[in-house]
């Protein structure tokens, strides 16, 4: 009996770690350590992890962007997971071909930022804007979609260099809503009030870095 006791808890523990490093699908991969492939830049004082999807057609065309009039702010759409498994996810479309889909920077639940796509490339995420606009995903806890206390102040941050770096103002700054009527960023969308007072916080930290 115990013998036989002991086979089951080592299948329970395979089972358990399948499950764990397995995700929502195959095509997402798990992990908290930062990529060999990887380098660090910064914009402003953030530190980016510049981990760049290949060239291929389904997530870094390689189409220049000319020129930068706003910035789109989505959500993830997947619970719980990480900033670099959602660039993974994105790497992975260039072997299924299964759909067009990507951002410039992924924003994970630690605060920690991936950079995807580079800045004078466009970024499968916002349909027609994809030519004028810099994509932002935002990792999230729960189904609600409502982005934790680090990974706002980091979007805040993040958005509010782009702005300075660019010239964009308040108004520039949009969601996926508003571009496709896709409920993106969801929390964002379904609480308006909430949206309002994430674009006054970008607004006042643009003018604490500009002096204006």
């Amino acid at each position: 009996m115990k013998k036989i006791y002991n086979i089951k808890r080592i299948i329970i523990v395979i089972f358990a770690v399948v499950v764990l490093t397995s995700g929502c699908g195959s095509s997402m991969e798990y992990t908290m350590e930062e990529p060999l492939d990887a380098t660090k830049v910064e914009i402003g004082n953030i530190e980016i992890i510049e981990h760049l999807l290949t060239v291929n057609e389904y997530s870094r065309p390689g189409y220049k962007l000319e020129e930068v009039n706003g910035i789109v702010i989505h959500y993830t759409g997947n619970p719980g997971t990480t900033a670099e498994a959602n660039r993974n996810y994105f790497q992975s479309l260039a072997y299924k071909g299964t759909t067009y889909a990507s951002s410039h920077f992924i924003i994970g639940l630690e605060g920690e930022v991936v950079q995807c796509i580079p800045l004078d490339e466009q970024a499968f995420a916002s349909k027609e804007r994809n030519k004028d606009t810099i994509a932002i995903e935002v990792c999230h806890p729960d189904l609600e979609g409502e982005f934790n206390r680090i990974t706002y102040e980091t979007l805040v941050d993040l958005t509010a260099e782009l702005c300075k770096m660019y010239g964009l103002k308040g108004e520039d700054i949009i969601r996926h809503y508003d571009v496709t009527g896709k409920t993106c960023p969801k929390y964002y969308v379904e609480n308006e009030e909430a949206w309002e007072i994430l674009k006054k916080d970008i607004e006042i930290r643009l003018k604490e870095i500009t002096g204006n």
